[in-house]
């Protein structure tokens, strides 16, 4: 019991840290969205090098020194694994990432963004019907209000009837973006050392997206230096140490009431966007903020109360 109180308040500290970052990228916006996804990305993956080192030692101590020879060629084949699973989450998470960014930099709020991006939760189900995948009754109901959330959010009470602001709309497409990386990475992950497998994605978002910075546009030296806080804390602090958070605290933690406390990563994007950004919600868009949480925590309380009769 002590351990998985020890594993919720780690999850709830990884939400917190989540839920800054988009800070972190609002101020961040100020630099091309390539720019800074770059930097903070390359950052991460570089953070988590090392990391690689410690928990396959941890690893080794763990299952004892048997059969080296064997041990060893386990040990290469999950390598290269998890580099191969690693440049294709790579891939993906650069689009979600830099849709995500193309957002905030088209000024919509981080508040918002907190809770548009959370529907990638419910963009999942959706994504699997393609993939011929069974999804609960209670997926449907949440993708429903979801919709009905993201309307309120979004394009309610505004007097433009149903046109979508640039800058949701970009980070719709990043929840989107998100979702499918969701499904690639469950693809991967069996296969794959889950450390290496997130460095991995990091420096192939990274790469990507410094050479997307070179082509499409201007970084000045000036501008990045006075911006180095939203940078790392973007890259070490919402990626690096929030991914190693999230690995620690799910060792403890039961897994349905893991994924609802860092569902909670909305939220804290909202509390801190007021609470350092100065920004404010109307009565309707918070009113879409509380539908998209339900929508979101819904399929979880109900795997969870499932859980519990069994």
């Amino acid at each position: 019991m002590k351990k998985e109180l020890k594993g919720n308040l780690i999850l709830l500290l990884t939400a917190m840290v989540w839920g800054m970052g988009f800070v972190a990228q609002k101020a961040g916006a100020a630099l091309g969205p390539f720019t800074y996804n770059g930097l903070r990305m390359t950052l991460a993956g570089a953070f988590l090098l090392p990391m690689i080192f410690f928990v396959q030692k941890k690893q080794k101590r763990t299952k004892g020194e048997i059969q080296p020879g064997r041990d060893h060629t386990s040990q290469n084949e999950t390598m290269v694994s998890s580099i191969k699973g690693g440049i294709w989450c790579g891939i993906v998470l650069c689009f979600g990432a830099n849709l995500q960014q193309f957002g905030i930099y088209f000024q919509t709020d981080a508040s918002k963004a907190g809770f548009i991006t959370a529907l990638y939760i419910l963009i999942v189900p959706i994504l699997c019907v393609f993939l011929r995948k069974k999804v609960q009754p209670m997926a449907w109901i949440a993708v429903v209000l979801g919709v009905i959330g993201f309307y309120c959010l979004t394009m309610a009470g505004k007097g433009t009837g149903l046109v979508l602001a640039a800058g949701d709309f970009f980070v719709l497409l990043c929840a989107f973006a998100f979702a499918l990386h969701i499904i690639v990475v469950d693809h991967f992950i069996e296969s794959c050392d889950g450390v290496i497998l997130a460095a991995t994605q990091f420096l192939v978002t990274g790469v990507i997206s410094l050479l997307l910075m070179w082509i499409f546009e201007t970084p000045e030296w000036g501008m990045i230096t006075e911006l180095w806080l939203p940078i790392v804390y973007g890259g070490l602090f919402s990626c690096g140490i929030g991914y190693t958070l999230q690995v620690i605290g799910q060792q403890y933690a039961n897994p349905t009431t893991g994924s609802m406390i860092m569902s909670l990563e909305s939220v804290f994007s909202v509390v801190f966007g007021v609470l350092l950004l100065g920004e404010r919600m109307t009565l309707l868009e918070i009113v879409g903020c509380v539908i998209i949480f339900v929508a979101v925590m819904l399929p979880q309380i109900v795997d969870m109360l499932g859980a519990d009769k069994r």
